[in-house]
């Protein structure tokens, strides 16, 4: 345990450099990583880097979610729309970040989806479905955050999105970047450099080919 509180306190110390704010650590420093992992990446929990959570699925490193959550500007009471559940993890740090608000965080996998319902707090609701056209029930969502990589922004979860809300989406397959997208009287897209993502798979996303 002493090693694990050594590892987060230098883990939570380079993403303040990274000019991550305390909300976000906060609320990251509530979430045990290491409760996301299958036992043999135990160890590696504070490790700054993505790490194989079983079925071809990642979860992301901590630095890109905390920039994600950044870039979100999750706020307390809000609805938020997560796509692509993995093993939890971030949807767990959503759930600090609305703390008195939901998050529906929809995932492909029912076995998945399954595991994460487990490890989930109750404000957080998991789907089984296709992430690529939301989760209309629920609408309108004041964030939509998409933790694998679209051809673009589907169209559903624009529509889905409130007026003064946020998208954070990864877009592209070969290269891909990652972007922050507004919504107000028009739809304003702000790059904020390169990444790697598993694909969204689904009608507004990509073929199961595409993986391959």
């Amino acid at each position: 345990m002493e090693s694990f509180n050594n590892q987060r306190k230098l883990l939570f110390d380079s993403l303040r450099r990274r000019g991550i704010g305390e909300q976000v650590i906060a609320a990251m420093s509530r979430v045990k990583r290491e409760n996301f992992l299958p036992a043999e990446w135990y160890s590696y929990a504070y490790a700054d880097e993505p790490l194989p959570i079983g079925y071809g699925q990642t979860i992301s490193a901590p630095h890109m979610v905390a920039m994600m959550c950044q870039l979100l500007d999750v706020k307390h009471g809000l609805t938020v729309l997560e796509i692509g559940t993995g093993s939890g993890y971030h949807a767990a740090v959503l759930a600090e970040l609305v703390d008195g608000g939901t998050v529906y965080s929809i995932e492909r996998y029912e076995h998945m989806a399954e595991e994460a319902r487990a490890r989930l707090p109750s404000n957080v609701v998991v789907i089984t479905g296709d992430g690529s056209l939301g989760y209309p029930k629920e609408a309108p969502y004041d964030r939509i955050l998409v933790t694998c990589s679209a051809p673009d922004v589907p169209p559903p979860l624009l529509a889905q999105l409130q007026v003064g809300g946020r998208i954070v989406i990864p877009i592209g397959k070969g290269y891909q970047e990652l972007f922050l997208v507004c919504k107000n009287t028009e739809i304003r897209k702000e790059a904020h450099g390169a990444v790697a993502f598993v694909l969204l798979i689904g009608a507004q996303g990509f073929h199961e080919r595409d993986v391959r």
